[in-house]
């Protein structure tokens, strides 16, 4: 019987999604900024897939590497398993703001109350770095560098 999320193919274990998370790393995020941001990227080569990264922000503002999980594509159903197990394992807290480029599929599984995440446990907010090459590309602008560093201004996070 195949470990759960793979199944077997010609006597190897084909994983759907693989999700790490290293203790250490869970423990660091009690020191962190009440934020987390997350996305995804291609895979390429001999790797295929999507990689989900999540990162948070200590108060030193070093980038702590929180999680990662490799999936088949970014889909709905990827970004659920992905979201869930965040709440589940990692980050039960209340008051995180989630920060990600609030793609289609993401907003969907934020919206189900199977995810973990409602709007009374989690705040999920742009990530201002993503408005800006995408209204850049659209209107063939710079004028938004302005807004993106008057809202990269130091202590843009609070502690709850």
């Amino acid at each position: 019987m195949p470990p759960q999320g793979g199944q077997t193919v010609g006597g190897f274990v084909k994983f759907h999604h693989r999700f790490w998370i290293f203790r250490q790393h869970i423990d660091e995020i009690q020191y962190c900024k009440h934020a987390i941001q997350f996305d995804g990227t291609w895979l390429y080569d001999k790797y295929k897939g999507t990689l989900f990264v999540t990162v948070a922000q200590d108060d030193n503002n070093k980038i702590i590497l929180i999680v990662f999980v490799v999936v088949d594509d970014e889909t709905t159903k990827a970004w659920l398993f992905f979201l869930k197990n965040l709440k589940r394992h990692v980050t039960p807290q209340y008051g995180l703001w989630l920060i990600s480029d609030r793609h289609k599929s993401i907003k969907s599984v934020y919206s189900r109350c199977d995810s973990r995440w409602t709007t009374q446990n989690s705040i999920h907010v742009f990530y201002i770095r993503q408005i800006a090459p995408n209204y850049m590309r659209r209107f063939k602008n710079n004028d938004i560098k302005l807004i993106i560093n008057m809202g990269e201004c130091q202590n843009s996070f609070s502690s709850y």
